[in-house]
């Protein structure tokens, strides 16, 4: 038999019983939608992890007070030696460390003419800017003369503008933080969403001293303290060497012995967004299995119909072979019905997938992602269920007895 004989066959044939044909192809048409979605949801999220872990700084160390367990208990960053400026000058001759910045960082109320806000303020140096990739849009980044001086200035990003300055320009402009008169003198590049939910251009950068010494206050820190400070790794040092590298320089610095408890944590951030990531991939693959039961299930049910189908043409099939069709002919009619059935049910699958990650991609404020692979792999699966599940039914129609095909009522 030709193929387009037993193509046009099949379509015929699906037309005949056009709402039993599309009830059998939902099946197809929701594990398609479905595994395009999830495999398009997990490009997304992966590439807006790899923006988050550059923006975060992928060859970033981190320092903390803290850790320091008594008794199987934390006894939190406050219970921890702080670190100190003299600490950022040490560490900043290190031979792995390219750049180094200490933050001091609080909640402030920020005011602009007649309107407030509340937000985070962080007092940090110039080199936070270089560690983090992020430049200013408009007007400029303050200088280390002016971190040393505690001059009255601030680089704010995206978020304080639309919420404080109403449309207008707001470099050059007075900003008020915890009643500390402060001049904006940047507005940073945007960032978005960070990977835990917050809004990263929801901040306030001014000199580590000037937070220090006038927002923050001396009575509420100890003087020349940072509560955290970041260690940006050279490129050519294994960031993991530098990791333990720098635990045990900490460890000598803070005079704790071999065996005791350290009084200080040393992290990567990426660490903790690819640790996230996991679970989220977790999650994807949970959904992509749960994606290929609603496509075996639909495979099922198009085996179901084409046993129905052979049942109720068992006299059509006696009548083709007393007419000369071979049983391979019979074979190549059904499996073609089976494939057509799935594959039209997978481009109708595809087209929903489409839709379907595009408003994933809304919802989760990532780039829309949809490689040709995963159209492919969508419409080749569907295929594939159409030749598994249209076998055995194909095989039993093609075995059929002409004779008893033909008496059959």
């Amino acid at each position: 038999m030709k193929f387009s004989v037993a193509l046009a066959s099949a379509v015929e044939a699906l037309f005949a019983n056009l709402l039993r044909s599309f009830l059998t192809m939902l099946g197809i048409i929701i594990g398609v939608a479905s595994v395009m979605t999830m495999m398009a949801m997990g490009d997304g999220a992966k590439q807006r992890i790899d923006e988050q872990i550059s923006a975060l700084g992928a060859s970033t160390l981190t320092l903390r007070p803290g850790s320091m367990r008594r008794g199987g208990r934390s006894l939190g960053a406050g219970a921890a030696k702080p670190f100190t400026e003299s600490d950022i000058k040490v560490l900043s001759s290190l031979p792995y460390a390219h750049a180094v910045s200490g933050q001091l960082s609080t909640s402030v109320t920020a005011v602009s003419g007649q309107t407030n806000w509340s937000t985070s303020l962080t007092g940090t140096d110039d080199a936070y800017f270089e560690i983090h990739a992020w430049p200013a849009v408009e007007g400029r980044l303050f200088t280390p003369r002016e971190v040393r001086t505690g001059a009255a200035v601030a680089v704010i990003g995206k978020s304080i503008v639309e919420n404080l300055f109403d449309g207008t320009d707001p470099v050059g402009q007075r900003l008020r933080v915890n009643n500390v008169p402060v001049t904006v003198i940047g507005i940073l590049e945007e960032k978005g969403q960070s990977s835990f939910g917050s809004d990263r251009d929801d901040v306030i950068f001014i000199p580590l001293t000037t937070a220090r010494n006038r927002v923050i206050g001396a009575h509420r820190t100890t003087p020349k303290n940072v509560s955290r400070i970041e260690v940006m790794v050279a490129d050519d040092y294994d960031l993991k060497q530098a990791q333990d590298e720098l635990g045990e320089f900490m460890r000598e610095r803070r005079g704790i012995k071999a065996g005791g408890n350290d009084d200080f944590m040393v992290f990567n951030i990426a660490d903790f967004v690819r640790a996230r990531s996991a679970a989220q991939e977790t999650l994807g693959m949970f959904l992509t299995i749960m994606a290929g039961v609603a496509l075996f299930v639909g495979g099922v049910g198009v085996m179901n119909i084409m046993l129905v189908s052979v049942t109720e043409r068992t006299r059509e099939i006696g009548l083709r072979m007393a007419l000369g069709a071979r049983g391979s002919d019979i074979m190549i009619q059904f499996l073609t019905e089976a494939t057509v059935l799935c594959g039209v049910g997978g481009l109708i699958g595809i087209i929903l997938g489409y839709a379907g990650s595009l408003i994933a991609a809304k919802a989760g404020d990532w780039t829309f992602s949809m490689s040709p692979q995963i159209t492919l792999i969508s419409l080749g699966a569907s295929v594939i269920v159409g030749l598994f599940f249209g076998y055995f039914p194909a095989r039993r129609a093609a075995r059929l007895n002409p004779i008893d095909a033909l008496r059959y009522e």
